[in-house]
């Protein structure tokens, strides 16, 4: 029998079904293989910590889908997705890790026999999870099959979030503003930078408003002084020192559904440079919420918040958001549409976005970040509500 305690309900996952088969149907595809442990989960349920080893599901036109991994998930398979246990096909463990043998040998006759060995088929090429050895593998296990690059085929089914995800990430947000209240309540200087960390995963788990916490697809980001000029540093031992602002890049996650979400606090007396990028971030992102409204663009957000930014002198660009739902590590986007000014992909009601305009400077850096929702009518909810602003403990 199926999973007793999917996550949504069967009409969600038609839903979601029907929209990644009309895709399939335009793209002339018999059958689309997918890789993408998010996409994996979104079209079937299926939560596992396996994505480590090759697994994947098969959409065909008129089948329920095929999970397909390693035979010790399949197990994890039967408790999480809905389909019947017919639909869950593993491979051998002798596949695992061999050199002389790959997995993608087992999912090509699996493939064969499900009659598509000479169709169509789309695969994830651009994927953290999918290497250059299965491909290979795959297309020599299938050399009568058509081959389509079916990479975020099924990110951009995605986008729109329904009413079942949005009760998710709502969840997410909430775990989210805790974890912030808790860097707030705690930083100061001499406090260790992993023993915080600690306390900020316990508020993670723990959960918010009687939900549990699951684990974010991205560690806590929390770099200080000269380090916060880098995007993506995580922590060490090294105490909190006076006079420095460290910005904290964190996610509430709720059954994989986040809520990613910035603030930036100093220690000591801030100096006059930083307090002006507080100011301009804060024109820049109100800037933008205003534009993020259905019937605009990502790039008019994008305009709006650099707008502010070229005002004030200040030099920066590239993305500055991302969209957010499911998702599993190491990546907590979706990756198909970006707040660039290059991109313009129309905003539709229920669409959510990270909204980052951080400003990382030569030797400091600045994040005061939003988990948006781009609403019917009027511009972005933000998903979190916490002061928009730097914070101070002198």
């Amino acid at each position: 029998m199926p999973a007793i305690n999917l996550p949504f309900s069967k009409s969600e996952y038609d839903r979601r079904l029907a929209l990644v088969r009309g895709e399939m149907e335009r793209r002339g595809m018999d059958c689309l293989f997918c890789e993408d442990p998010a996409n994996m989960a979104w079209l079937t349920g299926y939560d596992g910590w396996s994505f480590y080893v090759h697994q994947g599901v098969l959409i065909t036109k008129d089948q329920a889908p095929v999970w397909w991994g390693r035979f010790m998930d399949g197990q994890g398979a039967k408790r999480t997705v809905w389909m019947a246990h017919d639909f869950i096909r593993p491979y051998p463990d002798d596949y695992v890790q061999n050199t002389k043998m790959h997995p993608m040998e087992h999912l090509a006759r699996l493939i064969a026999d499900m009659g598509h060995g000479r169709g169509t088929i789309g695969v994830e090429m651009e994927n953290y999870y999918f290497s250059a050895k299965a491909w290979e593998t795959l297309k020599a296990g299938l050399p009568e099959a058509r081959f389509q690059d079916a990479t975020a085929l099924v990110n951009w089914q995605r986008l729109v979030k329904s009413d079942e995800e949005l009760v998710y990430i709502r969840r997410a947000a909430k775990i989210s503003e805790k974890m912030i209240d808790g860097v707030m309540e705690r930083v100061e200087p001499g406090l260790n930078k992993n023993e915080l960390v600690a306390e900020i995963y316990r508020d993670a788990i723990t959960g918010a408003d009687g939900h549990w916490g699951d684990y974010a697809s991205i560690v806590p980001l929390l770099p200080s002084g000269p380090d916060a000029s880098a995007a993506h540093i995580t922590w060490d031992g090294r105490p909190f020192k006076k006079g420095e602002a460290t910005f904290f890049e964190l996610s509430g996650c709720y059954r994989r559904y986040h809520a990613p979400f910035c603030r930036t606090v100093f220690l000591g007396k801030p100096f006059p440079e930083i307090l002006e990028a507080e100011k301009v971030a804060q024109e820049g992102i109100a800037a933008g919420l205003e534009a993020a409204r259905a019937g605009n663009t990502t790039g008019d957000i994008a305009r709006a918040f650099y707008a502010a930014l070229e005002k004030a002198g200040i030099e920066r660009d590239g993305r500055c958001g991302y969209p957010i739902g499911l998702s599993y590590p190491p990546d907590w986007g979706e990756r198909t549409a970006s707040i660039r000014k290059s991109d313009e992909t129309v905003l539709e009601a229920n669409m959510t976005f990270h909204f980052m305009p951080a400003i990382w400077m030569e030797d400091w850096g600045l994040e005061i970040t939003e988990p948006i929702r781009i609403t019917e009518s009027g511009p972005a909810e933000c998903l979190c509500d916490r002061p928009r602003k730097l914070y101070v403990k002198e």
